[in-house]
């Protein structure tokens, strides 16, 4: 259960078939779902781990370790690091 809210009972219904494109993308993150792991907590997951990313940046940036111009551009190549947020979780699967 997430803590923003239960899933979805439709999407805890498996197996789910993750496209090999997806696949590819979060195991760049260390996430290797099974056929049993519904999307919505797999995209939940990732989410968090950028999130995370992004906040320590922002300390980082806070901290001063680097000028404002730098860091929008650190935000904008971590956004590019996550491409499967981009996609709905329903979409990470095969049709």
């Amino acid at each position: 259960m997430s803590d923003r809210g239960p899933l979805d009972p439709k999407a805890l219904a498996g197996p789910f078939r993750y496209r090999a494109d997806v696949l590819e993308r979060l195991w760049v993150h260390g996430v290797q779902p099974t056929h049993r792991t519904p999307p919505d907590r797999v995209r939940e997951y990732v989410r968090d781990l950028y999130k995370y990313e992004i906040r320590r940046l922002r300390e980082r940036y806070l901290r001063r370790e680097f000028p404002k111009l730098e860091y929008s551009q650190r935000v904008d190549a971590l956004r590019r690091h996550y491409p499967v947020l981009a996609l709905r979780a329903q979409d990470w699967l095969e049709p």
